[in-house]
């Protein structure tokens, strides 16, 4: 298949040297331009836990240089057709392949400006169907820090679209990236390895979901601005509610956080948090996370709130330590609340039942790699096809041009021409799988000497 890929993760390699490897922004393009020049197409994927290079190991014979090899041959074998004509611009060695992987490896020191020998240890190397179902893993979030999370397949796109954009996308390659993105898709509708929250903030929006319809007429209200609320405020209006409050002490990080979630269909408030009694009442969500030593919002409050309400159902996530809200608000009718320990049981179980999905997940990986080779090599095969018929078509032309000429000299036969261009287009026509059947007779391999002998007697018997 020639597919290589060679890079790091956050598991063969520590945070610091991820940092040091990892190419992004302009390097990316500048990075993809030079591994051109060796390559027959890459993409380079890079992100916060990988950086990793994909590609296709080029052919060493270019078609000239192929076919004045064979001119070569022909003088020597009675214009008979060496097997090396058609397969070794088809074919690539493993050899080859192994010293394309250590150019790779020392354009990328280079590149990063690093001595090989100290990043040599934490770079894996993957190739051919190896390569491929590494490839597939990583697209389907089997090899991720989360298991089964969906966000590497979108890095995974973006990364292709650049190299589409750098015009180092070959069209093999690029068959080869609809396949793992089709492939992909599979093991996560057919399996659930991506179906359960696994982090507080995906959990979060999950209740979300379950709890609610009509999102774009339902209100989220953020109690302080901090990380673990940005996140969550992030999944939640991501799902297409129409409104977000934001209360926070502080008004710089709160108008921060609203220029992130401000889009043409989302209404966006700041309050300070003393309007929190005033607004908690418009809220269908809430969600805090302040890091006060004191209740933020108490029974009180919230059974002011139900009342101007009218009793419509609330969601209350409370994901701060001490806590924001009061807990014996969970024993009112018409509020759910969940505490960060009640988050926490549920991602404990999905991150159990991820990992029991991933068995299964991994069986499909292993049957899609058999398929897309299949095709690959069908592929292939097609190629290999109407190169050794091209190869066989112009010693053919020479043969008969050789023999036209002759028919124009008095002093030989006709009869004795015909037999000669019968003799040597047989030569020419048998030269290759005879070389095949003494190689495998030679070698020992009985298998693939009785399905070639097979194979020909079948084409003679025109089966």
């Amino acid at each position: 298949m020639r597919l290589v890929v060679i890079g790091v993760n956050h598991k063969t390699a520590p945070v610091a040297l991820r940092e040091r490897l990892a190419l992004v922004g302009d390097d990316v393009n500048v990075a993809l331009e030079q591994i051109e020049s060796f390559t027959d197409g890459s993409v380079i994927v890079s992100t916060c836990n990988r950086t990793e290079i994909y590609a296709l190991v080029p052919h060493t014979l270019t078609p000239h240089h192929s076919h004045a090899s064979s001119s070569a041959v022909n003088e020597q074998t009675d214009h008979a057709i060496s097997h090396n004509d058609f397969s070794s611009s088809a074919h690539v060695t493993s050899s080859m392949i192994s010293a394309h992987i250590l150019k790779i490896k020392t354009w990328l020191a280079e590149f990063k400006q690093l001595p090989l020998v100290d990043i040599d240890p934490y770079l894996y190397v993957h190739r051919d169907t190896h390569a491929l179902t590494h490839w597939l893993r990583v697209a389907a979030g089997l090899d991720s820090m989360i298991l089964g999370e969906p966000q590497i397949l979108g890095q995974i796109k973006r990364s292709v679209h650049l190299a589409q954009e750098q015009k180092v996308l070959s069209n093999q390659l690029g068959w080869i990236v609809d396949q793992v993105f089709a492939a992909a898709k599979r093991v996560r509708n057919e399996t659930q390895v991506g179906a359960q929250a696994v982090s507080l903030s995906f959990a979060a929006a999950k209740l979300v979901t379950q709890i609610f319809d009509d999102l774009p007429s339902r209100t989220l209200l953020v109690v302080a601005a901090g990380e673990m609320n940005r996140l969550v405020a992030t999944h939640i209006a991501g799902l297409g509610v129409g409104r977000v409050i934001i209360c926070n002490r502080n008004p710089e990080r709160a108008e921060a956080l609203a220029a992130e979630l401000r889009s043409p269909n989302r209404r966006i408030d700041v309050r300070p948090l003393q309007d929190l009694p005033q607004v908690l009442a418009d809220a269908d969500i809430v969600s805090s996370c302040s890091g006060s030593m004191d209740l933020l919002i108490d029974k009180t409050m919230t059974m002011q709130a139900l009342k101007r309400r009218r009793y419509q159902p609330m969601l209350m996530i409370d994901l701060a330590v001490p806590r924001d809200i009061d807990s014996t608000i969970s024993r009112m009718d018409d509020v759910y609340l969940y505490s960060v320990d009640d988050l926490q049981h549920v991602i404990a179980g999905n991150i159990e039942q991820r990992r029991q999905a991933a068995v299964d997940a991994e069986l499909l990986v292993s049957q899609l790699v058999v398929e897309i080779d299949r095709r690959f090599q069908v592929r292939q095969v097609g190629k290999d096809i109407q190169q050794y018929r091209t190869c066989t078509q112009n010693q053919v032309d020479k043969l008969l041009h050789e023999s036209i000429a002759k028919l124009q000299q008095e002093d030989i036969s006709p009869e004795d021409i015909l037999i000669e261009l019968s003799r040597r287009l047989t030569q020419t026509l048998t030269h290759a799988p005879s070389k095949l059947m003494r190689k495998a007779a030679r070698e020992g391999d009985s298998d693939l000497l009785d399905f070639v002998v097979s194979g020909l007697q079948d084409a003679h018997r025109g089966r």
